[in-house]
């Protein structure tokens, strides 16, 4: 792709996430969300392959659609309320319909179909930004509007989420596709605190940006799309599969490392909500998403490639790790320890 398009392409996705989360008015918040569809469309197809292609119309369908019911429900609010402010969605109807809009922006069950599909049309670097960036925006919505979402709705959404998410991993090759069932079950982590303390959301979100980047970039440098690469590239950077295997189970939550911060803070928050059947129902379906990056884990690292068959050889290369994945894998596995501090700031 043409530099000078690049960087049209990104200003544009900068441009469109800030009008979002900076905006009052609904119109100036749809406008945002349809300035980052239309700047994401063409790094989906940068490839002209038909499978990239394929992707970016399943992607601007389903965004479309999906702005197509918020502007719908600020309508109804404002026709039945007076108010095209955010923070002022009281109508039911409209609430519920936004809802199902920044649902389907996200890729939350039931909407989630699309999201794999999309990703694995994608290259890894315009994957990240699906997967991170571009679920921004959505997320600041909700953030805006948690006090007059409905619980019982989210709190559903939120388990079939997790649910769903770990149990299509199981049966994945794709990377793509694995880190994409993944993103639909820790979107289920986050819907499902957002009414109670929607603070805690945004730590979740952060902390799940830091440790998908660092994964992306990794796959993104080893040049890896399925299991069985996977596997060879450990005579690569066996450095870097080393570190790899610390953050694949950071962003599984295992304890003592950073992805257990946000789990642990949100099933303390749900039990004093008196929603203990709830925490204990998404910790267990979170076990389905263990297994999926305990398998990554195994074959970044310790599946050797079988030497009886006739495979291509990766060469050993002794360049040095890229310092932002150096950084971004240090910040996903090293940040429980100062979690007293992150709590007081979020």
């Amino acid at each position: 792709m043409n530099p000078q398009a690049k960087l049209i392409f990104t200003a544009s996705l900068l441009l469109g996430t800030t009008i979002t989360i900076s905006s009052n008015h609904w119109i100036m918040a749809w406008a945002g969300l349809e300035i980052n569809t239309l700047a994401i469309l063409p790094l989906i197809s940068k490839s002209h392959h038909p499978r990239a292609i394929e992707a970016a119309t399943k992607y601007f369908l389903v965004q479309a659609t999906a702005s197509t019911l918020l502007l719908f429900a600020s309508m109804v609010n404002a026709w039945s309320t007076g108010q095209w402010d955010i923070t002022q969605l009281t109508n039911p109807i409209s609430c519920a319909i936004l809802t199902a809009a920044i649902a389907m922006k996200l890729g939350l069950v039931p909407f989630h179909f699309w999201f794999p599909e999309v990703l694995q049309g994608s290259p890894l670097t315009t994957g990240l930004l699906l997967s991170t960036a571009l679920k921004f925006p959505p997320i600041t919505l909700l953030y805006m509007t948690h006090h007059s979402l409905d619980t019982s709705l989210l709190t559903i959404m939120a388990i079939l989420s997790v649910a769903m998410g770990g149990w299509m991993g199981l049966n994945q090759t794709q990377i793509r596709k694995i880190l994409a069932f993944s993103s639909i079950s820790h979107l289920g982590w986050m819907a499902i605190i957002i009414a109670y303390n929607p603070k805690l959301t945004l730590l979740n979100f952060y902390l799940y940006s830091l440790m998908t980047a660092a994964v992306f970039l990794t796959f993104h440098s080893t040049k890896t799309l399925k299991l069985s690469t996977l596997m060879t590239s450990w005579t690569k950077t066996p450095a870097l599969n080393a570190a790899l295997l610390l953050t694949l189970l950071s962003l599984a939550g295992l304890p003592p490392l950073t992805g257990f911060l946000p789990k642990w803070l949100i099933i303390q928050e749900l039990t004093k909500q008196s929603m203990a059947p709830a925490a204990a129902m998404i910790s267990m379906l979170s076990l389905l998403g263990l297994f999926f990056y305990l398998r990554l884990a195994y074959c970044a690292t310790i599946t050797l490639p079988p030497h009886t068959t006739n495979h291509m050889k990766q060469w050993h290369i002794n360049k040095p790790t890229p310092s932002l994945i150096a950084a971004l894998m240090t910040t996903s596995v090293m940040l429980l320890p100062i979690s007293p501090m992150l709590s007081t700031i979020t």
